[in-house]
């Protein structure tokens, strides 16, 4: 597993006092216990009426504050992630930063023509091969959805795309308990039975309740289906400022919050412990443009509270990083991508997806997939921190060499070179005239190329064949039904 900086030695952003914090907990409390939430799913609100929650006719439903904290100590505050093989791959939970892409993404920025067209089940493949490949992706969602297979299909063989072309931990998104049982089904069979998965989670559901204070009948039959198979749930809400939330930073975040942690009782009422992670996706409706923004400032600080928020709360988060507004792979991009990741990372936030976003949501870009990795493992270097050591003080080295000399030929050079200087892949370290010598490639460019000699050269571990051929009989079942 990657080892990860917990904190201890580098400085983290705040934007909250512990009183601003306590402050936010009570609005968010109020909003469970007073303002209340309604729900679309009678075994739901039997459940919670039994648990001591005031349910109205129509399925209004406030939780008693106690209830609330009863779910918050049961809940895990760490979350340990395998790959498809077993091995332990994630810890999510503390400052521990991952990254991976994004699901569902109507179009595809093609890496061969540079046209936007609609994705297509290849283009998930494609991205699952390359993430496979790249090592500071950490997680994969599907990064497209197939517009050229049957929509009751797509999220099963989005599913199957990705366990076929990365051993790499899995977020997935599915269409209702259906699909996402056959999903459980198939990783109990790569497991070896459902308490070994249980034991070492493979995927995480993703699950959303609908803002304002909605939860939906499918959510929530997806989000017991995950208490009862022990496979991790994230249930956040994407409340957008202005639109479905309020316009100010502190009401949006209460809100998304709150929402989150409506599905974390319902989570743990179901089984106390089950995996969760919490956590809001915020944005912002523009007010001149209309057009809802996933790199807006206000949605930075939104998603910089809620990330504090959930330390405070000790629950691992779920976040975002590696996106753009831009409908490009330029400079705006490489903007927006550089100071949301590197804000996620300094925050803490743990389990960031939709790298790879452009055009606010809409297009794929395995450029920008490439080049957000090469951002990440930049930034992993710079926040390991500063090792300080009498051999890295090399006080014997600078005596050595004294005044006027140089360190190029030194043993102490030679010995640290390699754990001190970070090798980019992409960026440009070259001077002028070599770099006009060899083409004056640009960084999309080279994003390009190297994403494309991946593709050609990199090839995932196969899938053992007698669990490819039961994957196969229980995507096929599904498709009969």
């Amino acid at each position: 597993m990657k080892e990860l900086l917990n904190g201890s030695r580098v400085g983290r952003l705040s934007f909250l006092t512990e009183a601003e914090k306590n402050h936010m907990y009570e609005a968010i409390l109020t909003i469970l216990s007073t303002i209340g939430m309604r729900v679309y799913n009678d075994s739901v609100l039997a459940m919670m009426r039994d648990a001591g929650c005031a349910v109205s006719d129509d399925g209004l439903v406030t939780i008693p504050r106690p209830l609330v904290e009863q779910a918050r100590e049961s809940a895990p505050s760490m979350i340990e992630m395998f790959d498809r093989e077993g091995r332990p791959a994630m810890e999510l939970g503390g400052y521990n930063s991952y990254f991976g892409t994004g699901s569902d993404l109507m179009y595809t920025l093609d890496l061969e023509t540079g046209a936007r067209r609609k994705s297509v089940l290849d283009d998930i493949a494609r991205a699952g091969r390359l993430c496979d490949a790249l090592p500071n992706i950490d997680f994969i969602m599907s990064s497209a959805y197939p517009s050229d297979v049957d929509a009751h299909s797509s999220y099963l063989l989005s599913f199957k795309a990705m366990v076929e072309n990365t051993s790499k931990p899995l977020v997935v998104t599915a269409e209702n308990a259906g699909d996402l049982k056959v999903m459980c089904d198939i990783a109990s069979e790569l497991r070896g039975g459902p308490d070994a998965l249980r034991a070492a989670p493979y995927f995480i559901a993703y699950l959303e309740p609908i803002s304002p204070l909605e939860h939906p009948w499918e959510s929530l039959d997806k989000l017991l289906l995950c208490a009862d198979t022990g496979v991790p749930a994230i249930y956040v809400s994407a409340p957008m400022a202005g639109a479905s939330a309020p316009i100010t930073t502190a009401g949006q975040v209460a809100q998304g919050l709150a929402e989150s942690l409506f599905g974390l009782v319902v989570h743990q009422l179901r089984l106390p412990g089950a995996p969760f992670v919490f956590g809001s996706g915020l944005a912002v409706l523009d007010m001149v443009t209309a057009q809802c923004s996933y790199n807006a400032v206000e949605g930075l600080m939104a998603h910089m509270v809620s990330v504090e928020m959930s330390r405070w709360l000790d629950l691992p988060n779920f976040g975002f990083g590696g996106t753009t507004d831009s409908q490009a792979v330029d400079t705006q991009m490489g903007l927006e991508l550089a100071e949301l990741t590197f804000l996620v990372m300094q925050a803490g936030s743990n389990l960031n997806h939709d790298v790879g976003y452009l055009d606010f949501g809409l297009t794929g870009s395995l450029e920008q997939i490439v080049i957000t990795d090469e951002f990440v493992d930049m930034n992993r270097r710079l926040l390991r921190g500063v090792e300080v050591t009498p051999e890295t003080l090399a006080l014997d080295t600078i005596a050595e060499v004294g005044a006027g000399g140089h360190f190029m030929t030194q043993e102490h050079t030679y010995t640290h070179v390699r754990d001190v200087q970070w090798r980019p892949s992409i960026l440009n370290r070259k001077g002028r005239e070599k770099w006009e010598a060899d083409g004056c490639v640009d960084l999309q460019e080279k994003a390009r190329r190297r994403a494309a000699h991946l593709l050609a050269t990199h090839t995932p571990e196969p899938l053992a064949a007698p669990l490819a051929e039961k994957m196969d009989a229980l995507v096929a079942g599904f498709q009969r039904t």
